[in-house]
């Protein structure tokens, strides 16, 4: 479709070549929701079924040999399930699926991990197999987000022996893949498969999704144009803005990237807005945040030290560390002092800064955010125009309106 309709594609087809062709074999990448990370499985899916007529024009046409092997691609977001027996039987028919597209007959006396140990060994006897897992964690983040903790824990064990497999059946495998938003801390989920690289902080695949400076002046030059006439900015400017709203992302504090839903958005509608934003509501993120009493002011320059990244799981929620994996907070700097390493964190740019802060304005004021932002922009027009008594009124409409029962014990004070 991409083809056919001529899309805009940009060609990562030189870094994706880098995961495979030095010797690498185990993957694990976290990246926040809407950076592309369906698009990268998808693509390494038809890199190894050997469809290499579909990558004509790319840097990886005529790069390497194109073997086809079998691919065993699950994508957990689209698993449906309301206990973790229910999600042991949808896995087990995703992988009958899988199976019967490989004209397979699995032994239906065995259990889910069986079924995949056979499945992998099967396939594997005309060639090694590959393993792409898209949004490993969007079963367990679900439950998670509905407060479902002890259910969340017992989906985390169901793929935890699930995953197992995958390390014993080394031997059968070519290549392994698997995404996801967050990044449990490896004793949770991936303790069985200890020979993962996690290539979430690499400078090496740190530009692998997102689009770099060079990759939005090169395959969107033509829309900035028509962009510039919508909006008004002069096409000198234009770069800075749309720098300013959507650039920012890091994981390794010197390359940066933008969000694509954002751009992709932005050149379709020809007009600037929080686009990323408004595909996922951070209502758990700010359930965590107040229960914790969070300072949210410390958010916009946060150093913290690498074992910050390392720690996040269901029984140990670390606030800082989703704020990253979700995406409201990237890394800007990485200083270095007594050879320890201090990241320095804060918002990405304006889209995320702005909602995010709105969000948490509506949250904490208990008032609908059409409302508490209107009440902002009263305030901010009272102090532009000098207006003290105007803005004292406001702020005085603001105090009245706070629940009585956060002047219990020093709530107040942190509100």
């Amino acid at each position: 479709e991409m083809i056919e309709e001529n899309y805009v594609y940009v060609d990562k087809t030189k870094l994706i070549h880098d995961l495979f062709a030095k010797g690498g074999k185990y993957y694990f990448l976290s990246r926040p929701r809407r950076f592309g990370k369906s698009v990268l499985i998808s693509t390494l899916a038809e890199i190894f079924s050997g469809n290499k007529e579909l990558f004509k024009n790319l840097w990886i046409y005529d790069k390497i040999q194109w073997t086809e092997y079998p691919v065993i691609h699950l994508d957990l977001s689209k698993i449906t399930f309301k206990t973790p027996e229910m999600l042991e039987k949808a896995l087990e028919k995703r992988i009958e699926k899988i199976a019967a597209d490989y004209n397979i007959k699995l032994d239906p006396e065995l259990y889910l991990k069986e079924k995949f140990g056979q499945l992998i060994e099967t396939l594997a006897q005309k060639q090694k197999v590959v393993i792409l897992i898209d949004e490993y964690d969007k079963p367990v983040i679900s439950y998670m987000e509905k407060g479902q903790i002890e259910t969340a824990k017992n989906i985390r064990d169901v793929f935890k022996s699930f995953y197992s497999v995958i390390k014993a059946s080394d031997e059968f495998l070519r290549f392994v893949f698997i995404t996801g938003v967050s990044k449990f801390s490896k004793v949770s989920v991936f303790s069985d498969l200890n020979n993962l690289r996690d290539i979430t902080m690499s400078k090496q695949f740190s530009e692998l999704v997102g689009y770099t400076e060079t990759e939005l002046n090169g395959y969107f030059k033509p829309y900035f144009a028509a962009l510039a006439d919508e909006t008004g900015f002069a096409k000198e400017k234009l770069p800075v803005e749309i720098r300013e709203w959507y650039n920012g992302y890091s994981w390794d504090g010197e390359r940066f990237v933008y969000n694509p839903y954002s751009i992709i958005n932005l050149f379709t509608e020809n007009s600037f807005g929080n686009f990323w934003f408004s595909t996922g509501t951070p209502t758990f993120l700010v359930k965590l945040i107040r229960n914790r009493e969070s300072e949210i002011a410390d958010y916009e320059n946060l150093p913290v030290k690498s074992y910050t990244f390392d720690t996040f799981d269901i029984d140990n929620i670390e606030i800082v560390a989703l704020l990253f994996q979700t995406g409201y907070l990237t890394i800007k700097e990485v200083t270095t002092d007594n050879k320890e390493k201090t990241y320095h964190l804060s918002y990405p740019n304006k889209e995320v800064r702005d909602s995010l802060l709105n969000f948490l304005f509506g949250e904490y004021t208990q008032k609908e955010l059409n409302v508490s932002s209107r009440l902002l922009d009263r305030i901010k027009k009272s102090i532009a125009a000098d207006d003290v008594d105007r803005f004292m009124q406001e702020i005085k409409s603001l105090f009245a309106s706070i629940p009585y029962d956060i002047f219990i014990g020093n709530r107040e004070a942190y509100y």
